[in-house]
């Protein structure tokens, strides 16, 4: 029983060690392989036409990556 207990604990400590990891590093979750990103393709669906959600999101990373250009340029050094 010792042993079990004792492998439990590792596990869950390895486990919880590759949680905190990942809520730090704020990475996306991908494949190893690159996924469809490697196949030249933005979005899985067919559609012509992103939907509303997608939309959304592509605007809002927009405003962010505009917001950081903004900012590099305000506090340049340089």
């Amino acid at each position: 029983m010792l042993y079990f207990m004792t492998t439990f604990i590792v596990f869950l400590l390895v486990i919880a060690a590759m949680a905190i990891g990942y809520v730090l590093q704020r990475k996306t979750i991908a494949g190893s392989c690159g996924g469809i990103a490697t196949l030249g393709m933005d979005k899985v669906c067919d559609c012509p036409e992103p939907c509303e959600k997608r939309k959304a999101r592509m605007a809002k990373e927009e405003l962010k990556q505009e917001q950081r250009r903004q900012m590099l340029e305000e506090n340049r050094i340089i």
